[in-house]
């Protein structure tokens, strides 16, 4: 039987207003200040998500973003992080290289979006620091907390009643992280941003919602590519 409870159709509205939230601030902001509009409209809608949250008598903490527990939990975290790190790196390499395959993108071509975006990274030191906090705040953390720990609860919650809800909710939260990169990545970064949203979720759910290790690969995957793009590098 279907689930038509207040708590399903809040949570369903919960996770249709999230991302409205996220890309119409991006939007308001893009006339102004493109590079940087993604990353403060994550900013702006964490800022939304922790009053409500509050207001809901929910916390991050519940969230995923607490406290290992105990020592055997604290050092899981390593191995965690490692796993992550790999499931990220190997899903976007095997995602991108089948779509190169296929032809439907060539990976020897940088997208204009992110020539556009960090053309002027290189050798340039404080824009690689620049860079390298937003990495840490609007990315590792701001993303995982939005796009894992948001968007996946309350899918779980809008779908409840229905088969295969864990699934269900991490391709959603995996489509909507995907397409808040389609706008300087093109199609090739939505679909393979998007493939690796879907190995977050499934770690997010795997690892009891514990954020802490998806913050940390996501951080160190992303430093990685920015230390790159600073040095000139092919990585």
């Amino acid at each position: 039987m279907t689930d038509t409870s207040p708590s399903r159709t809040r949570a369903a509205l919960e996770l249709l207003a999230a991302p409205v939230i996220a890309f119409g601030s991006k939007a308001m902001l893009d006339p102004f200040m493109w590079k940087f509009s993604g990353p403060v409209s994550l900013l702006i809608v964490l800022t939304v998500a922790t009053h409500y949250l509050r207001h809901r008598g929910e916390s991050w903490a519940q969230l995923g973003l607490r406290s290992p527990g105990g020592w055997k939990s604290t050092l899981l975290v390593l191995p965690q992080t490692l796993l992550a790190i790999i499931s990220i790196l190997g899903t976007g390499v095997l995602i991108a290289t089948l779509g190169d395959t296929l032809g439907l993108w060539d990976t020897s071509v940088v997208p204009e979006g992110v020539e556009a975006r960090w053309g002027n990274i290189q050798g340039n030191l404080p824009v690689y620091l620049m860079w390298m906090a937003i990495v840490w705040t609007s990315a590792a953390f701001g993303e995982e907390m939005f796009f894992r720990a948001v968007l996946i609860t309350r899918a779980e919650r809008a779908f409840r009643g229905l088969p295969f809800v864990p699934g269900l909710a991490v391709l959603t939260a995996a489509l909507i992280f995907g397409t808040g990169h389609f706008y300087y990545q093109g199609m090739r970064g939505l679909i393979v941003t998007g493939m690796i949203g879907v190995a977050l979720g499934l770690l997010y759910l795997v690892y009891k919602r514990n954020l802490w290790p998806l913050i940390l690969a996501h951080g160190l995957v992303d430093s990685l590519a920015m230390t790159a793009l600073y040095q000139d590098a092919d990585w």
